[in-house]
């Protein structure tokens, strides 16, 4: 397995990934699509890292795109991770997590910060998230439409003790 950092010839392998995934919808597609056109072209503001696995995919295996939450200081939002269904189960997801934690810890950043979605399709996604110590913090009601919820997690990438994220995450933090 390699991680590494987006090329511009990425981009019809990314596409396939998102279009093949069958998670997102097509104005999803569109929209991560415009955050990885934006890394390849060298934004401030969207960062991506990809994963190779020669033995596992036709095309790239995983990515994930993150970048600074505006007027914050060492505050990241995740805003996309996927994987080829093939590649699912062989830890890709969790190797561009960890990746993207030792890149910002490494630039100081403090928290890392997620949006998704309650609804049981996105339970799995809530569950990987939480294996690696991210927790809800937050939650706006009927936010996306009736009945969808967005759901804040976070995760602290120092070790400074935060009542937003609780005793859990410190507790999670120290055995990272």
């Amino acid at each position: 397995m390699r991680i590494r950092r987006l090329a511009p010839p990425d981009r019809e392998s990314l596409s396939d990934l998102l279009e093949t995934n069958g998670t997102f919808a097509r104005e999803e597609i569109e929209v991560a699509l415009e955050l990885i056109d934006g890394a390849a072209a060298g934004s401030r503001d969207y960062h991506v890292l990809v994963c190779e696995l020669p033995d596992c995919c036709a095309g790239l295996a995983g990515y994930i795109c993150f970048g600074p939450t505006p007027m914050t200081d060492g505050t990241w939002d995740l805003y996309w991770i996927a994987s080829r269904g093939s590649a699912r189960g062989r830890g890709v997801g969790t190797a561009l997590v960890r990746a993207m934690e030792r890149e910002l810890a490494g630039s100081g950043a403090r928290i890392v910060r997620i949006e998704t979605s309650q609804l049981d399709e996105y339970q799995a996604a809530r569950s990987f998230y939480a294996r690696l110590g991210y927790r809800e913090v937050g939650r706006i009601r009927d936010f996306y439409r009736r009945g969808d919820d967005l759901v804040t997690l976070a995760r602290r990438l120092d070790a400074v003790a935060d009542v937003g994220l609780g005793d859990a995450s410190r507790a999670t933090e120290s055995t990272s």
